[in-house]
Order: C-alpha cells, then sequence, then structure tokens
C-alpha cells in the first residue's frame, strides 16, 4: 500500500516547494508558435502551423495540489527557523478531500508539412497521474500522524477512489486542411498512441465511516476497502522493467474566420490570418490493461489499537482486518478530457485567449484517472521569435490562479500559478513549466 508519507512528498513535489526536474503547459498552447506542446491539446495543431518543421528536445510539465493543504510562499520564504509543513501549513480538512498530481514529459518529437494541405507528427511522452478522490481529510491527517494526536473526531468517506499511474506513450499525429474558403477555415487532426504501462496502484471503497478516540487511541470502522497493485509495481521506485500494452487516441479540430483573407503564399504563410479561432478536442481515449493484478478487499468493521500503526498503512492493514485477495486483469482508464479553445486577435500581435480543460470521466470513477476543470483566459503578445503571456484561470475546487510565461525562439518557461501563489497566503495548487526545442519557422 501507498505509505503516507509518499503521498505527502508527491504532494508537496507538486507544490513545488520539492526540487523537481520540471493541466500541462497552461497559457503556452494557445500560443501559435507553441508546435509539438499544441498537439498535446488538439493535434490539428499540426496542420497550417508557422513552421516547416518544429523538433523538441526536451519539455516537461508539472501541475498538482490538494483542496486539504494550502501553502504560502511568502511565508516559507521569509521563515527565518524554517517551515514546518505539519504545523504552519493552513489544512481544510472535510469528508471528501482531494490531492492530485500530473507530470507530463515530452521527449524527442518532431512535426513536418507533407504538402500544403497536410502534416504530420510523431510525439513521444512520459506521464504519470495521482488521484486520490473523496478521502477523509481528518482521517488522512491522523494517519500521516501516526495518530499521535490528543482529540477525538468523526470520519465518513463516501466513493474514496486513488490511483497512482505511470506509463509512456507514443503518438503518430496527422491533420488535414478540411475547407479553405474565402472567410472560413477548417482543419482536423487525430493522434493515434501505442502506451506503455509501468504500472499503478489503485484504492477504492463504496464507502467507510469511523470515530477515533484519542484516550484510548482506539480507531473504530465500519465499511469495506479494496487496495491494488498490477504485478511488479512500487510506487516508491517506478520503472518502465514491466510494461503492459495499450492504445490511445486525440481527435481534434480548429475553425478560423478569415475576414480579411490574402491571397495563399510563402509569405502569408507566416502571417495569422484569422479574427476568431475555435478549437475543439477529446485527448487522452483509450485505456491499458495489466494481467496478474492484485487485489486485496479488507473488512473494515472491526475496533483497532491505533497506538500500534507506524506508517506502514498496508501492514496495518494486515494485522488488523480480515481480507480476501484475488488475480485479476485491471483495466486503467486514461484521463480523458474536452479541452476547447477561443482565441481572438485583439489588434495586430496581441491576443486574448479563453481556454477549458473539462475532464469526461467523474472523479469518484475507479481505476481512472482525471484532469482537473479548468477555465483559463489569456492574454498574449505573440511574434515570430518572441511572445509572453499572463493566464488566469479557475480550477476545480475554487481555487483562483494566475501565472505568467514566455516564449523565446527555441526556449519557453511558464507557470499558470506563480503570480497567484507569490500573493496568496493559501494557495492549494501549482504547476511549472520548461522546453527547449528546434524551430524552423516558414
Amino acid at each position: 500500500m501507498i505509505k503516507l508519507k509518499t503521498l505527502t512528498v508527491m504532494v508537496l513535489c507538486a507544490f513545488g516547494f520539492i526540487k523537481l526536474s520540471a493541466q500541462s503547459y497552461i497559457g503556452n498552447t494557445a500560443d501559435n508558435y507553441s508546435g509539438i506542446q499544441s498537439l498535446t491539446a488538439n493535434p490539428s495543431n499540426v496542420v497550417d502551423s508557422k513552421y516547416k518543421a518544429d523538433i523538441n528536445l526536451f519539455s516537461a510539465s508539472v501541475f498538482g495540489g490538494s483542496d486539504y493543504l494550502g501553502l504560502s510562499v511568502g511565508d516559507i520564504i521569509n521563515s527565518d527557523e524554517g517551515f514546518d509543513f505539519e504545523t504552519d501549513a493552513e489544512k481544510f480538512p472535510s469528508n471528501a478531500n482531494n490531492f492530485f498530481m500530473n507530470v507530463d514529459i515530452l521527449g524527442p518529437s518532431f512535426m513536418f508539412n507533407l504538402s500544403p494541405k497536410s502534416s504530420i507528427g510523431v510525439v513521444s511522452r512520459v506521464r504519470a497521474f495521482l488521484n486520490i478522490n473523496n478521502i477523509s481529510g481528518e482521517l488522512y491527517e491522523g494517519v500521516a500522524d501516526e495518530f499521535d494526536i490528543d482529540y477525538d473526531f468523526d470520519f465518513d468517506s463516501k466513493n474514496l477512489t486513488g490511483n497512482i499511474h505511470a506509463w509512456a506513450e507514443a503518438g503518430i499525429v496527422y491533420g488535414r486542411i478540411l475547407v479553405d474558403t474565402d472567410k472560413n477555415f477548417l482543419k482536423g487532426g487525430v493522434t493515434l498512441k501505442y502506451l506503455q504501462g509501468a504500472g499503478a496502484l489503485f484504492i477504492n471503497s463504496p464507502g467507510f465511516e469511523g470515530q477515533y478516540t484519542a484516550s484510548t487511541k482506539e480507531l473504530a470502522t465500519q465499511g469495506s476497502l479494496s487496495y491494488g497493485t498490477t504485478e511488479g509495481f512500487d510506487n516508491d521506485d517506478i520503472n518502465f522493467d514491466n510494461l503492459s500494452s495499450g492504445f490511445g487516441a486525440d481527435i481534434g479540430f480548429t475553425y478560423e474566420y478569415r475576414p480579411n483573407k490574402v491571397k495563399d503564399s510563402l509569405f502569408s504563410r507566416k502571417q495569422n490570418k484569422y479574427k476568431l479561432k475555435i478549437g475543439a478536442a477529446i485527448t487522452d481515449i483509450g485505456s491499458i490493461s495489466y494481467d496478474n493484478s492484485t487485489v486485496t478487499t479488507y473488512d473494515l468493521n472491526e475496533t483497532v489499537n491505533a497506538s500500534d500503526f507506524d506508517d506502514d498503512t498496508e501492514q496495518f492493514l494486515e494485522d488488523n482486518y480480515e481480507s480476501t485477495e484475488e488475480k485479476i486483469t485491471q483495466e486503467l482508464k486514461l484521463p480523458t478530457a474536452l479541452r476547447l479553445l477561443v482565441d481572438y486577435q485583439i489588434k495586430n500581435k496581441i491576443y486574448i485567449s479563453l481556454q477549458s480543460n473539462l475532464s469526461l470521466i467523474k472523479n469518484n470513477t475507479p481505476n481512472a484517472n482525471t484532469v482537473i476543470n479548468t477555465v483559463t483566459l489569456s492574454p498574449r503578445l505573440e511574434t515570430k521569435w518572441f511572445s509572453i503571456y499572463s493566464p488566469i484561470s479557475l480550477r476545480q475546487y475554487g481555487e483562483f490562479a494566475w501565472g505568467g510565461g514566455f516564449r523565446f525562439g527555441p526556449l519557453m518557461v511558464g507557470s499558470g500559478s506563480v503570480l497567484s501563489n507569490l500573493l496568496s497566503d493559501s494557495t492549494k495548487t501549482t504547476d511549472v513549466y520548461v522546453g527547449l526545442k528546434i524551430p524552423i519557422y516558414q
């Protein structure tokens, strides 16, 4: 079972307070010069781009947080004696807290034009998701503190789900211009992915509740909990030695309204022709199946001595609750999402975009990863060699985020939340990304 210290470390990594080799690329994917990165949001972006070819060397994006824990970057920076996460962080416990993290690494990838109306790309990625949904914050805090607490609490978790899932993917992207008239332009694209799953850990409970009594250190629980791992998976040391295969796909379309279209030429292809652009895509359709997965179901109708807990949740469950074990083929669903874009040219090189990432999988769906629902408004200044943007987002669980980023030739750096993290007294989400590429312009 995942150790609570491991979950805590992963969540803190997601907040950016532990050094980490840097949804994904927030603010950047609306840029008409984002190239390979924009294909992760909509595969139709591969065609009619501003590049003859675009070669990604390395890009990475991290997005994560929790509605349980709120941190102040200012307090961390100004703390003379060190910031204690256990005592100094603000906590918001409920019966349905959530933890989430998404790591997206783009490896060697490229895209190029096949003809004036079609383009192709090859994208390699390594991805990891953590989702813990509807967990009792009081219980999590008690377990994290090894029940060394002096107060009583009750909890009632319903539809608890969670998993850690890591996989690699290689995708072939094809895009084609479908309509090109005087004022209307439409293009479509599809990505077909071959998936290599590194494994997963997953938990599920339709409901369990209980009470903790501090004076006697007794934990009384009622309900059941299923816990499983794929064969050979170790969440403390995720590797790609024992792989399972799967298939996935993205599909997308982009419409442009071009009221002042000029005759197509090499020069005109270097310029944005639209006044209004609308894009829609469904990403991460598919799943990975893992043979010989082990699932253990625990009967939690018991009263136990919580002082025996020593940070190893699996051992504590084995020692105190009856269980049954079975071997199954477990399917892990990809984080299928609907991605929408509206981009408007205000004047010359100044644009404003509205993007939304909406999960098509409910967050309490067992054995599935989900993206965090996000709506982002982002003004930007865009030129051939340089773009700067400042995304403002509303994120699931009521979080406001404000960030900034830039693209300077082959380099891009940004965060959708860096400014709000610095200004807020209690930030719950954060993200950061960086990338290096070889752009070959039209």
